[in-house]
């Protein structure tokens, strides 16, 4: 194959395992699944400002990214909220994300932000819908006149 062969399927690749580490990430704080919450081993406590709310949108935006549906809106939320998080809860403590620990935040937030600028690829939902809104609003073919 050639490069831009891969493209589609790379860029859909791409989007899909990181809409998957996102759900899971949020899963792992909302439920206590996979270790649990990264600060406290644990489920974060129901609404909890802001801890919960990033997760919830962790687990809502990731799913949605995964399985490319409403991509690009859920891609903008999940990259703004990283932002959010870097510079609310990581940068105070230090600069540089190595030092802050916000590598992860910082990571997600330009993943998504490049998912939201070029899109969810060919493997997904949203793709299949366009597929079909343009075929379901492409002219039908017209019938060849009939001699009487």
């Amino acid at each position: 194959m050639i490069p831009a062969q891969l493209k589609a399927p790379v860029l859909s690749l791409f989007r899909i395992v990181t809409g998957l580490l996102f759900l899971c990430h949020g899963a792992a704080s909302i439920f206590g699944v996979f270790g649990g919450n990264p600060a406290t081993g644990g489920a974060v406590p129901f609404a909890t400002w802001p801890g919960w709310w990033a997760a919830l949108i962790q687990l809502v935006c990731g799913a949605l990214v995964l399985v490319g549906l409403f991509t690009r809106p859920a891609a903008l939320l999940a990259s703004g909220s990283m932002a959010y998080a870097y510079f609310v809860v990581h940068q105070p403590d230090h600069l540089m994300p190595m030092q802050n620990g916000g590598e992860l935040a910082a990571l997600f937030c330009w993943s998504f932000l490049l998912v939201a600028v070029l899109g969810p690829g060919n493997w997904a939902i949203d793709a299949l819908l366009a597929r079909r809104r343009s075929t379901a609003t492409e002219p039908a073919a017209v019938p060849a006149s009939v001699p009487v």
